[in-house]
């Protein structure tokens, strides 16, 4: 197995809605804002190839939207998915499955993109693996999240052939399992991958950087905040136990890290570059 961290570009998010209550003389410390309020954030990804799969997991924004779209949230230069597999000696057609671990924007833009007038899959010959009670939700969406669910990222994907679920016992993948947590969206999926060197756990938006280990550091934009927290603290419960590393997909400068509990709670450990699990 070698897994890869690509980090599909970087984009800002108000600081204040990424830290919820937490006061700004706090967490700016941690991801210092721009005149405007706005933190800068990655789309990291993970690539996975075991000689018989290659799996990505997550897909960032993609290129899908009008310039006035992206403007909203200052995007860097965009790169095709052809482009940021080519380092690794990979195009768009050699992955066999996208796990998507929700569907807004920042996860699954790039899983679809646009060709011509039609929008089609980035990745022609690949499964898209989310689950049921999700896609639901996504389809259907709440006026809370409805600006982060967006049709043009979902229903060309239904009609594609190419979608499929992934239920809360069964893993199409014997390497990989999935941890499901409902604060920040319903069933969100974290995959936890079992490599030679141990336990990784893809935190998605359960824990989108480092600097929101703390409890009540949760996101404005978590659907149900106070899950969040017991879904962190149950998470952070078993990575301590069983050793997990922890790749965050939103943090600009931390790539893996681990855990310790202290006397103030659980912190930061030690940080890791996903290299070294190769």
């Amino acid at each position: 197995m070698k897994i890869f961290a690509i980090n599909a570009g970087n984009f800002k998010l108000d600081g204040g809605a990424m830290f919820g209550v937490v006061p700004k003389s706090i967490w700016n410390k941690l991801n210092p804002a721009d005149a405007n309020n706005l933190c800068t954030w990655a789309t990291r990804c993970l690539l996975i190839s075991t000689g018989r799969q290659l799996v990505l997991i997550d897909t960032g924004l993609g290129d899908k939207q009008d310039e006035s779209f992206f403007r909203h949230y200052y995007r860097d230069t965009y790169q095709t998915w052809d482009q940021l597999l080519k380092p690794y000696g990979y195009q768009s057609s050699d992955i066999t499955d996208v796990v998507l671990t929700h569907l807004h924007f920042d996860h699954v833009g790039g899983a679809l993109k646009k060709e011509s007038d039609k929008i089609i899959p980035a990745f022609p010959n690949a499964r898209y693996w989310s689950n049921k009670k999700h896609w639901d939700w996504a389809i259907q969406p709440n006026p809370r999240e409805k600006a982060s669910f967006l049709k043009e990222n979902l229903l060309p994907l239904q009609g594609s052939g190419q979608l499929h679920f992934i239920d809360a016992i069964t893993s199409p993948f014997d390497w990989m399992e999935f941890v499901f947590a409902d604060g920040h969206t319903e069933q969100q999926m974290l995959p936890l991958i079992t490599t030679p060197h141990g336990k990784l756990l893809y935190a998605a938006d359960l824990l989108p950087s480092a600097g929101h280990i703390p409890m009540p550091y949760i996101m404005s934009y978590d659907v149900r905040p106070l899950l969040s927290m017991q879904e962190k603290e149950t998470v952070f419960a078993r990575a301590l136990t069983e050793n997990w590393k922890i790749m965050l997909e939103h943090d600009l400068h931390h790539e893996c890290i681990d855990l310790q509990m202290t006397e103030k709670g659980v912190r930061l450990n030690e940080v890791f570059q996903l290299k070294d699990f190769n």
